[in-house]
C-alpha cells in the first residue's frame, strides 16, 4: 500500500511538471502576452479532465497545481502556507443524513413509523432536533396578505407541526404572483415565524403523478431553517385526512377559488426528528508574488487576482442556469479566461520586473462561485498587511470581447483611476464602460470592503454563461490578449508611480450585486457569504444607503428585521422581499458582544 501510494504520487507530480515544461517549451518564455499562450492555458483549465473545477474536487486541485507550477517556473515566490503556493481553507461542500432521523404518526389508535429515504427525507437546511405535537394542514404554507392570500390566516399553528403542499395555488408556474413565496426555505421561514414546531412538505397529485421525495441538496450555505423540515410522500398524508377529503379535491378547491383551505388534523400527533450533517472539504487559493525593487516602496503591494473555480457538473444549487442538466461546466470564460490572464501577467512581470517598485501579489482564488469564499479568506488572512495593499485588480470573464467594449468596475474607488484608464486607452483601443461601484459579484468586492481601491475588468455576459456550453473554442483570443495587455499597463503604472492611489467610497445607481437583486427595495448592504454566525453578516455598506444612514456597519450581524427573526441570508432575503419603499423597520444586529437596535427607512431599488 505505501509503495503504491508513493508511486501514484511520483507520477502525479511527474505529470504536473511535464505539463508545465511542455507548456513553457511550446510558448518560448518571454514577456510578451500572446493569444496563443492564453489559448493554451484556457484549453487546459477548461478541459473535461478538470471536470468544471468545483472547489473540493480533484479537478479543482489539478487546476491549482497547474497554476502553482506555472508560478514556480516563472520564478515567483510562494505566498501560501508553510512555504508553498497554496493558501488552504475549508468550506461546507455538501450535506448528508445523520443517524437521528425519524418520523412517527399516531391517530385513531394507529401508529405508523415511516422509513427514512423511502417515506420521508429531511431538507438540507433542516435544523437538527426532535419535536412532538399536533398536526395542522396549512395548504401551500404561503402567507401573502398583499396578494389576498394567507394559508395561516384562520389557523393557529403554535407548537404544532405544519403540513404544506409543494409549489403554490398556481402550481409550478414561474410567472405566478405566488412563485417567490413557494421556495422551500420561504415556507420553512413562514412556518417558523408563525410558531410551528416543524414543517412537512408533500407534493400534491395535481403537481406530479409520481409521489417522489425531494432530493437532499445543498445550496452553498449551511444555514438552518430553525425548525425540522422534511419532505414526505403524500400517500401518508392522504391516510390522515378527514373522511370525504382527499388532496386532489383540496388542490382543486384552492386553485379554483384562490382561497385557503387550512385545518387541524384532529387526533393526529407526530414525533419528528431530523439530523443533517455538514460535509467539510478543502480547497486553496494559489498565491505567488514578485518583490518590488524600490527599498522604500516594496512593502506596498498590488494584488492581481482571478478566480480559478467553476461549477463542476452543475445541478441544483450550483449556480448553473441549466440546473437540470448533469454535465461538465467547463467555465472557459468564467473564469479560465481570467486565470489565464493572471498567468500571462505573472510571466510578463517576472521577466521584466526591474522597474516594478512595489510588490505584486498574484492570487488565483477558489470558492468565488460559492460567494467569494477564497477572497474572503484572503482578506481575513492576508499574506501582506491590508493597510499596505494599495490596489486590487480583478479579472473575471475577460474572454468574450465584442465591439471593443470593455466594462471596468470600481472606477470611482480612487480619484486616480479615471486619468489612469484614459492615459492607457488614449488610442481608443477599447470603448470603455465605466462603473464607479466597488462592490459586485466577484472577488474585488472583498478588497473594496476593506477600503482598498479596486478595478475589475469584464467583457460581459453571454448565452453560455453558467452553462455547459462555455467552452474554450468560443473565446475571442485576440480580444482576450488586448484586455490582458491593458491590465498589464495599468498594473505596471500603479506599481511604478511615486504616489499610491487614494481610496474613495462610491455611490452606485445600478448595483451589480448585493442585496437588491430581485427585490423592489434595498437596505444597502453587501452580505458576507462566508459568515458562519447565526444571522446575516454584513460584508459591506453601500454609501448613502439606508444601512449607512441608520448606523449599520460592516461586520454587524443582523438577527432581526421588521419584527422577523433572521437566522441566515435566506431569512434576510425573504424579509426584504416583503418590504416596500418608505417602510420604516427596526433592525436588530449583533456588534461584537453588544446588540444594537436601529431604524432603517427602506429605499427603492434603482
Amino acid at each position: 500500500m505505501i509503495q503504491h501510494h508513493r508511486l501514484r504520487t511520483f507520477f502525479h507530480w511527474l505529470f504536473i511538471f511535464s505539463s508545465s515544461w511542455a507548456s513553457l517549451w511550446a510558448q518560448s518564455p518571454s514577456s510578451e502576452i500572446t493569444a496563443d499562450e492564453l489559448r493554451a492555458h484556457v484549453k487546459y483549465l477548461a478541459s473535461d479532465e478538470l471536470e468544471g473545477r468545483a472547489p473540493g474536487t480533484e479537478g479543482n486541485r489539478k487546476a491549482a497545481d497547474y497554476i502553482a507550477n506555472q508560478l514556480r517556473l516563472y520564478g515567483l515566490k510562494p505566498g501560501g502556507d508553510k512555504g508553498t503556493y497554496m493558501q488552504e481553507f475549508e468550506f461546507v461542500s455538501s450535506v448528508r443524513l445523520g443517524s437521528n432521523n425519524m418520523l412517527t404518526f399516531e391517530w385513531q389508535s394507529e401508529k405508523s413509523e415511516l422509513v427514512l429515504d423511502k417515506d420521508f427525507r429531511p431538507f438540507g437546511f433542516s435544523s437538527n432536533t426532535s419535536v412532538s405535537g399536533k398536526v395542522a394542514f396549512v395548504g401551500y404554507g404561503i402567507s401573502a396578505p398583499e396578494k389576498n392570500y394567507d394559508d395561516y390566516k384562520d389557523i393557529d399553528v403554535t407548537g404544532k407541526v405544519a403540513v404544506a403542499l409543494r409549489y403554490s395555488p398556481d402550481g409550478d408556474d414561474p410567472h405566478s404572483d405566488f412563485y417567490r413565496y413557494s421556495a422551500f426555505r420561504n415556507k420553512a421561514r413562514r412556518a417558523r415565524d408563525k410558531g410551528a414546531a416543524g414543517l412537512i412538505i408533500a407534493t400534491g397529485p395535481l403537481d406530479a403523478d409520481s409521489d417522489d421525495l425531494v432530493k437532499l441538496s445543498f445550496d452553498h450555505a449551511y444555514a438552518s431553517s430553525g425548525i425540522p423540515t422534511i419532505s414526505m410522500k403524500r400517500a401518508h398524508l392522504e391516510k390522515m385526512l378527514p373522511p370525504g377529503m382527499d388532496l386532489r379535491s383540496i388542490q382543486d378547491s384552492i386553485r379554483s377559488s384562490k382561497k385557503p383551505l387550512s385545518f387541524d388534523l384532529q387526533d393526529v400527533t407526530v414525533t419528528l426528528g431530523t439530523e443533517v450533517e455538514k460535509v467539510m472539504s478543502g480547497t486553496a487559493n494559489v498565491i505567488g508574488y514578485l518583490e518590488g525593487t524600490d527599498p522604500k516602496l516594496k512593502d506596498q503591494t498590488v494584488v492581481i487576482g482571478a478566480h480559478l473555480d467553476h461549477l463542476g457538473f452543475g445541478g441544483p444549487g450550483s449556480g448553473s442556469l441549466q440546473p437540470d442538466i448533469h454535465a461538465i461546466h467547463n467555465g472557459a470564460d468564467d473564469n479560465a479566461s481570467g486565470t489565464a490572464g493572471l498567468l500571462e501577467l505573472a510571466q510578463a512581470f517576472a521577466l521584466e520586473h526591474s522597474g516594478i517598485r512595489r510588490t505584486l501579489i498574484f492570487i488565483a482564488f477558489s470558492g468565488e462561485e460559492m460567494g467569494t469564499l477564497g477572497s474572503g479568506h484572503y482578506v481575513n488572512h492576508p499574506v501582506f498587511p491590508l493597510d499596505r495593499t494599495i490596489a486590487m485588480i480583478n479579472m473575471d470573464m475577460i474572454g468574450r470581447l465584442e465591439n471593443t467594449t470593455l466594462t471596468v468596475y470600481g472606477t470611482g474607488t480612487s480619484p486616480q483611476w479615471s486619468g489612469l484608464l484614459g492615459k492607457h486607452n488614449a488610442d481608443s483601443t477599447f470603448t470603455l464602460k465605466l462603473v464607479p461601484d466597488g462592490f459586485g459579484p466577484s472577488d474585488h468586492a472583498q478588497f473594496y470592503g476593506k477600503d482598498i481601491p479596486v478595478l475589475f475588468f469584464f467583457t460581459g455576459t453571454h448565452s453560455d454563461y453558467h452553462k455547459p456550453t462555455d467552452d474554450w473554442e468560443k473565446l475571442n483570443y485576440a480580444g482576450h490578449e488586448t484586455v490582458v495587455r491593458f491590465a498589464y499597463d495599468i498594473a505596471k503604472d500603479i506599481a511604478a508611480r511615486d504616489e499610491k492611489p487614494l481610496f474613495a467610497r462610491t455611490q452606485s445607481a445600478q448595483p451589480m450585486g448585493g442585496d437588491s437583486r430581485g427585490f423592489t427595495v434595498t437596505l444597502g448592504v453587501i452580505p458576507d457569504y462566508g459568515g458562519a454566525e447565526e444571522g446575516m453578516k454584513i460584508g459591506g455598506i453601500r454609501p448613502g444607503g439606508p444601512a449607512e444612514k441608520c448606523g449599520l456597519k460592516a461586520g454587524d450581524v443582523i438577527v432581526s428585521m421588521a419584527g422577523k427573526k433572521v437566522m441566515n441570508i435566506y431569512d434576510y432575503m425573504g424579509v426584504l422581499g416583503e418590504l416596500r419603499p418608505g417602510d420604516e423597520v427596526e433592525v436588530e444586529a449583533k456588534r461584537g458582544g453588544d446588540t444594537v437596535k436601529l431604524t432603517a427607512r427602506m429605499e427603492k431599488r434603482q
